[in-house]
């Protein structure tokens, strides 16, 4: 095993452990005694610092430990310990706390997380060219996938390979058409089922956040995973994101998850940026005409009524199924086709319904310096 898969399976058992509740409360990663994680040829070592007295009570902690580190992708071995002195193996930085945020991401202006409450609405195909959409306007752009159980980012920008470890001990981005890129896809076998509970997928998250090297960015833009849960908190509360992008069908049954997406942000005062109306219309490959099986007008209408700015509509091709599948978005290989125009055009209202929250980008700035 290299030492760069020794880090990455680090990174998955500091997140596994971090998650760990205390018998008196709190989480294992919020508190000072996890004493030591040590990686080496797919064998793990813990140690979890306590008094004498405290022995028994963290029993049961202990063999958790255990078994979550045994059934990590990669293990070959894992041991915890429960120790009262100074571990011998390298103690690692904590996780960062949520309140912590801004220092997590300092290169980082906006965070811009992009939302469904329901999954299967196209949400991850219009976060990856929306972010392409905001490249192609001169910004410098990240995009993390936070979706920990059904990743997309590595199939939709073509992926290959594991991320390097940069100076920091921290992941270095993979590059995807000009976009610095995180997904938990490219960090385990394709194939490998992450069976996490909700601490555990918030600790992934943030650890994702913070431990990986984003550098200067305009904008990152977050894919979230469907659903108002846990997940969704962490990145709301954690990184405190600029606003929010809520994608939805136009059919009745899209919109009340959608209306649960834009509850669940305002009510951690997160702005709403704009409403996008997926999948609109099917263009039919024989005909031309156009059908709107899913309804029409219906994400529009939504947003008039609930306040929000409506940003625009993306219509169902057979193009944009086959350029996703391939790795090969729309918006990076045809940007002035009528569906990387669309794209653009979206960013553009994007950047305008973001604007009165900070009329200066990195970028204006660094052009500006020139």
């Amino acid at each position: 095993m290299t030492v760069q898969t020794d880090e990455i399976l680090l990174t998955a058992a500091r997140a596994a452990l971090g998650a760990l509740a205390l018998p008196g409360g709190g989480t294992l990663g919020g508190s000072d005694r996890l004493a030591g994680v040590n990686v080496r040829g797919g064998r793990v070592d813990a140690a979890i610092r306590v008094s004498a007295a405290e022995a028994a009570a963290f029993a049961d902690l202990r063999a958790e430990a255990e078994r979550l580190l045994a059934a990590l992708p990669g293990v070959a071995r894992a041991h915890a310990v429960l120790t009262d002195e100074a571990a011998q193996v390298a103690r690692p930085p904590a996780p960062p706390r949520l309140a912590a945020a801004p220092a997590v991401l300092p290169g980082v202006r906006h965070v811009i997380a992009v939302a469904s409450g329901k999954g299967g609405v196209g949400k991850s195909t219009t976060a990856v060219n929306l972010a392409l959409g905001l490249r192609a306007e001169g910004l410098s752009v990240g995009i993390l996938d936070a979706d920990i159980h059904g990743p997309s980012l590595p199939t939709l920008l073509g992926l290959r390979g594991q991320p390097r470890v940069g100076p920091g001990r921290k992941l270095v981005p993979i590059d995807g058409f000009g976009l610095k890129a995180m997904s938990m896809g490219v960090l385990v076998d394709e194939e490998t089922a992450m069976i996490w509970r909700g601490p555990m997928v918030m600790s992934a998250i943030t650890q994702m956040l913070a431990e990986v090297d984003w550098g200067t960015l305009d904008v990152l833009v977050v894919d979230m995973p469907p659903g108002t849960g846990d997940a969704q908190l962490a990145i709301a509360q954690g990184a405190r994101p600029s606003g929010a992008v809520i994608v939805s069908t136009p059919q009745d049954l899209s919109l009340i998850d959608a209306r649960r997406g834009i509850a669940m942000f305002r009510k951690v005062d997160v702005p709403i940026l704009g409403v996008v109306e997926n999948m609109a219309h099917f263009v039919c490959t024989t005909c031309g005409t156009s059908h709107a099986i899913f309804g029409e007008g219906g994400a529009a209408a939504e947003a008039a009524r609930l306040g929000v700015p409506f940003l625009g509509a993306v219509p169902l091709t057979m193009e944009l199924r086959r350029a996703s599948d391939r790795g090969q978005p729309v918006t990076a290989m045809d940007p002035d086709g009528i569906l990387g125009q669309i794209y653009r055009a979206l960013a553009r209202q994007l950047l305008a319904a973001l604007a009165p929250a900070a009329p200066t980008s990195l970028s204006t700035e660094r052009r500006a310096d020139r």
